[in-house]
């Protein structure tokens, strides 16, 4: 009766330790699970928040443009007006800066207000041009002044577009690679703020 009683022992072992291993794997099955969960979450969160973070950055760089844009077009009314006390027949010219100051807040895009941004650019030139001949307005207090308002807000205006395109960049590449891909949605690709080439230097001031 022993090896009968001892067998049947050893049968009741082994049917305690497969009943304790399926519980294990099960166990290790619903925590694997979870943890893929976990991580597919903290993915998902992290996307979502840096494309966003992203999308906020862009935002914040064409703020920056914008407020400066208002400026120029603010100031180049006091220019043009110092330039004609001393060039008055200089008509045609006043007459362009005019022209793309205003294609330049009519402008629906940004892109499309960039380039009209970047023709007042070109008409300033020509006038600042223009001012060479003309000692006694280059000598002008006021005229310096105006001068130096805006290189400073040509500069302030390179830089926030530098900014806006870095960001852009960034975002693109965020949203077009992957897995960044598979949580941008509908969102799409932002445009850059190109210039020309021959208008990539600010205007140049001389005293």
């Amino acid at each position: 009766m022993k090896p009968v009683k001892v067998i049947k022992y050893t049968l009741h072992n082994h049917s305690y330790c497969d009943d304790a291993i399926m519980d294990w794997l099960s166990l290790f099955s619903i925590s694997a699970i979870i943890i893929v969960v976990v991580v597919l979450l903290l993915v998902l969160v992290y996307y979502y928040n840096s494309i966003n973070v992203l999308t906020n950055r862009i935002e914040e760089a064409w703020a920056q443009i914008d407020v400066q844009l208002k400026k120029r077009y603010d100031l180049v009314p006091n220019l043009v007006e110092t330039v004609k006390g001393y060039a008055k027949h200089e008509r045609e010219i006043f007459e362009k800066v005019s022209e793309a100051r205003e294609r330049m807040v009519s402008g629906g895009s940004r892109e499309e207000r960039m380039g009209a941004s970047n023709e007042l650019t070109g008409a300033l030139r020509t006038l600042f041009a223009v001012a060479e001949n003309y000692p006694q307005l280059r000598a002008s207090e006021n005229f310096r002044l105006l001068q130096e308002q805006l290189e400073g807000i040509e500069n302030k205006i390179a830089y926030a577009r530098q900014y806006y395109n870095s960001s852009v960049l960034n975002f693109n590449n965020m949203i077009s690679t992957i897995p960044g891909k598979w949580f941008a949605g509908s969102r799409q690709k932002h445009g850059f703020l190109e210039i020309p080439a021959e208008e990539r230097k600010p205007v140049k001031v001389e005293f």
